[in-house]
């Protein structure tokens, strides 16, 4: 992550039970950069079709004043009919956004 100002995360099936995904929300939140969520379900999988929502993976954290990281970082929930292209449209001013949020 060094040198990148946002921690997209893709939020899939498995993904808030996932060490590694543990791992990269925290050392981004501590270090500061905006971190944001996007849930996935509404892509198609090639392999199992569409993908059962998963979890928010930021409501496994919570902050010094008790609140859950979940109340201050974004999720954002693709519309089924056309996630590929909401994704492509909207992903750069949700980055945008997530480092302002932390500004």
């Amino acid at each position: 992550m060094v040198g990148k100002s946002c921690v997209v995360v893709l939020i899939g099936k498995a993904t808030a039970s996932s060490t590694w995904v543990k791992y990269e929300i925290e050392k981004g939140w501590n270090d500061g950069k905006g971190v944001f969520g996007i849930y996935i379900h509404n892509i198609n999988c090639p392999r199992n079709g569409r993908c059962t929502k998963g979890a928010n993976p930021f409501d496994s954290f919570t902050l010094s004043d008790g609140r859950k990281l979940s109340s201050v970082v974004r999720c954002y929930d693709p519309k089924s009919n056309d996630a590929y292209n909401e994704i492509a449209r909207k992903i750069d001013s949700w980055v945008e956004t997530a480092i302002a949020d932390r500004e």
